[in-house]
């Protein structure tokens, strides 16, 4: 049976941490909400000072009120996609999947160890 060469992980590679994807989607959802707050606070303002072309921005407002939420909840819920999907494997060609083959660890009688000359 023909081994593979070993081929190191590198750590550049790695998928960001759950907890960082976590925070900046925590964050991403607190910003939205402070928009949809200033919606509100400006339609307020704009009915209690009676703007003109109310007819156009309280509109505009109440739709930003209605979306942001919505667009908030399905960010913050959403995760990166993974660089492998299921569905690609079965569309991609055999000559690029054996071009690149997987990394491998070696085994314990495999690894390089340091050879000690033991003198009598």
């Amino acid at each position: 049976m023909k081994r593979q060469a070993y081929q190191p992980i590198l750590i550049t590679d790695a998928a960001r941490s759950q907890d960082d994807q976590l925070t900046s989607r925590q964050r991403r959802y607190v910003v939205m909400m402070g928009v949809r707050v200033a919606c509100v606070i400006v339609g307020a303002i704009l009915v209690g000072v009676r703007a003109p072309l109310l007819w156009l921005w309280l509109p505009l407002v109440a739709l930003g009120m209605v979306l942001i939420p919505w667009l908030a909840v399905l960010l913050a819920n959403d995760r990166p996609p993974k660089e492998r999907h299921r569905l690609a494997n079965r569309f991609s060609s055999r000559s690029a999947t054996e071009a690149a083959p997987p990394p491998m660890s070696l085994a314990a009688e495999e690894r390089p160890h340091k050879v000690i000359d033991a003198e009598p």
